[in-house]
């Protein structure tokens, strides 16, 4: 039976009979906004740092940062494995295992990025010499570090939030996760860098203040405006924990594809930041976070094109609507890359204006940011419509094949590629790293699934 809800207070949503085409764009607008204001999050930390206090704090921000993407990732496992497999319950008319399903998700994340946020806090000196802070950065590093640790552990419930939010026919109230708390971020961001001068502290209070601010938000939906899905109570009893055990272990193999999707932007900044600190100094590093800062935006965009496609593909999947999977798919795959094209557009013509944002003009970080980032945005093509596919992949419950593609542009490739290509040309080999790594999955991808791009 096909899952509709609606009434004055939610959206019209009707996985199984409704048309394509207007049902993706039904999904695919708000989410895309709320990416959008996502990436601003990111972004407005940078520029407020980067202008307020300093090239050195952009780079300490840039160490710090493969810790909050890891967190971010294990969330998106959780939050897109159980989108997947709740929507595959709905789909046969199973809401109660949907209900397990959901409060299992949020409950093991949550435990298990406390735990990690606890032991990154008692070793966090080896921690950020892991991540290649310097002695001139270590200082500002683990002061960005200690205030970003309470917004690592409210993201989990924000982003597994915006998945089921979502999943229950709210797509204007899951973008509004991270709406509002985008634009509280750069109000605090603006108020604790400038005004009351607290440096790169500030930055990561209030990261962490509008994190807080979406898990509460998401809490409140899912205790009082959830329809669909819902929490339930899990018993506490030896055979609930092999059963909790056993459905985590399946969402996350669903959603691991996602976490790796995270995973490869923080290998991204941390084998760059070694290349560009060996290269250039703390100035290239200074450099490379202003691509860093503007890749999220890319990532986001089309992000949203495969979280949008994905409770339609994976509903569809479930109950054996093979025509309307394909449809789902073509539609997604023709706008990211759409989006892809528009990404490095916009990254090309407005070089000198986005480095501005970040970087005093005339300073060396500045000019090294100039020459570079038009050669990363070639990046955005590639990965637009890398992301699709690995997005069809994962809703159809094809986890091998999504999990080998991310490790192939996480890891694979990646590495390699940063280490090598600046033995042949440099500069221009560290930021041509990144497009040659997504170009190389595509090719493996269509290589090696011919039919996918016939779908």
């Amino acid at each position: 039976m096909a899952r509709t809800i609606k009434n004055k207070e939610r959206d019209s949503i009707d996985f199984g009979t409704a048309k394509i085409g207007p049902l993706f764009n039904s999904i695919f607008y708000p989410t895309l906004l709320s990416m959008v204001f996502a990436s601003l999050f990111t972004v407005a930390d940078g520029i407020f740092v980067g202008q307020g206090v300093g090239s050195d704090a952009l780079a300490a921000i840039n160490i710090v940062s493969p810790l909050f993407l890891v967190t971010t990732g294990i969330a998106l496992m959780f939050g897109a494995g159980v989108s997947v497999v709740a929507s595959i319950h709905l789909s046969h008319g199973n809401h109660k295992a949907a209900h397990i399903n959901i409060t299992q998700a949020f409950h093991v994340a949550t435990l298990l990025l406390v735990v990690v946020a606890g032991c990154v806090y008692l070793f966090r000196i080896p921690f950020l010499r892991l991540l290649g802070g310097s002695d001139a950065l270590l200082p500002l590093c683990q002061e960005y570090l200690l205030t970003i640790l309470p917004g690592c552990v409210c993201i989990v419930v924000q982003l597994i939030g915006t998945f089921v939010i979502r999943l229950d026919g709210s797509p204007r109230f899951a973008a509004s996760l991270e709406i509002f708390p985008g634009l509280l971020n750069i109000f605090l961001d603006w108020l604790l860098v400038f005004p009351m001068q607290m440096g790169i502290a500030g930055s990561g209070i209030a990261s962490s203040v509008s994190c807080a601010a979406a898990a509460g938000m998401a809490l409140w939906y899912m205790f009082f405006r959830a329809q669909t899905v819902k929490f339930c109570r899990l018993r506490l009893s030896p055979t609930s924990f092999w059963l909790t055990a056993r459905n985590v272990g399946y969402m996350a193999r669903s959603g691991f594809s996602s976490m790796l999707g995270e995973l490869a932007m923080s290998a991204m900044l941390l084998t760059g930041n070694y290349v560009f600190i060996r290269e250039l100094g703390e100035d290239g590093v200074a450099a490379f976070s202003v691509a860093c800062y503007l890749y999220p935006i890319v990532f986001m965009v089309n992000n949203s094109v495969a979280q949008s496609a994905q409770p339609i593909i994976s509903f569809n999947h479930g109950a054996g609507r093979r025509h309307r999977v394909q449809r789902a798919f073509r539609v997604s795959f023709s706008t990211a890359t759409i989006c892809g094209v528009l990404s490095t557009a916009f990254l090309t013509l407005a070089t000198k204006p986005l480095v501005g944002l970040f970087l005093q003009a005339g300073t060396p970080a500045y000019q090294i940011a100039i020459g570079g980032l038009p050669l990363f945005s070639y990046s955005a093509i590639f990965f637009a419509m890398n992301v699709a596919i690995i997005g069809y992949y994962q809703a159809t419950e094809q986890n091998t094949r999504a999990t080998l593609c991310m490790l192939f542009r996480g890891l694979l490739f990646l590495v390699p590629a940063f280490l090598l290509m600046p033995m042949f040309i440099s500069p221009q080999g560290m930021w041509l790293a990144i497009p040659v790594t997504e170009c190389m999955t595509l090719a493996v991808i269509l290589l090696t699934d011919r039919r996918i791009i016939s779908r």
